[in-house]
């Protein structure tokens, strides 16, 4: 499918994720203790991210019955055909969310070809909406988005998050911060890594690398640091972050110091992580 107007595309795309946003906000700071539950250790789903997921996939069979659909709790959800696949997260900062905790958004991805062509994160709280369409560029409210001018780590402002899924691989992740603090300016863990990839592509963060992450985490919010001037590699400096889970991203300057950081734990991070 060739996307013949990617600005009226896009649109649609941030009114779907709209509509999530308003089920999100129905259970803000309302939700029972039954309406939580554990997938897998440190692993929460409430009633909330099935109420956004529902709305967001309806709203994508009803426009766009001929695209495929892959969302965080539902899974693939479309018949086998080839053609456009939407990448939906939902509810990205359950944990937040449920807490009570103002870090959170809905993040969706658009992918043709193997490749992301449009994406949107939506921050109900903090109304901001960042948005991007490959080869149109990156927005956040309206406002082209660029990507810090920091050439390097030094004075760095970074974000991160921890592998909670995987405690197995707390080690070689802390070896790896513990390189990266003592060589930036700061570093902040907020908790929805949509939102730090779109703080990135925006020159808020001057760069973020997290691991383990999964593809619905990391679609929008990868195409918008590309579009805002930004690099963003798996800790290879390959392009196989959406698959593997792993990202390191920020200006090119502070990309390529990150890498070389993470470069020389990453024998080590393989082999705990097989």
């Amino acid at each position: 499918m060739v996307f013949q107007d990617p600005e009226a595309f896009l649109s649609e795309v941030e009114e779907i994720a709209g509509l999530g946003a308003t089920q999100l906000m129905t259970y803000w700071r309302a939700l029972e203790p039954d309406q939580i539950s554990e997938k897998a250790r440190n692993d929460l789903v409430s009633a909330a991210d099935l109420a956004s997921e529902q709305v967001i996939i309806a709203a994508i069979r009803k426009r766009f019955p001929e695209h495929r659909i892959l969302s965080e709790e539902a899974g693939w959800s479309t018949p086998s055909i080839s053609g456009p696949t939407w990448i939906v997260d939902p509810l990205d900062g359950t944990t937040n969310f449920i807490h009570g905790i103002p870090q959170f958004a809905i993040s969706i991805g658009v992918a043709e070809e193997g490749a992301v062509k449009f994406g949107v994160i939506l921050d109900p709280i903090k109304n901001d909406v960042f948005s991007a369409a490959r080869g149109h560029g990156a927005w956040w409210n309206g406002k082209q988005c660029r990507i810090s001018s920091r050439e390097g780590l030094s004075g760095a402002l970074l974000a991160t998050g921890f592998p909670f899924k995987a405690h197995r691989l707390l080690d070689p992740y802390l070896a790896i911060f513990r390189d990266v603090f003592l060589q930036c300016k700061a570093v902040r863990r907020p908790g929805a890594a949509a939102l730090d990839l779109a703080y990135t592509a925006a020159g808020l963060f001057d760069g973020f690398f997290e691991f383990q992450l999964s593809a619905w985490d990391v679609a929008a919010g990868s195409l918008l640091v590309e579009e805002a001037g930004g690099t963003i590699t798996d800790m290879d400096g390959g392009s196989d972050f959406l698959d593997c889970g792993d990202v390191v991203c920020g200006s090119p300057g502070v990309h390529r110091e990150l890498l070389k950081v993470v470069g020389r734990h990453r024998e080590e991070w393989h082999e705990t992580a097989d």
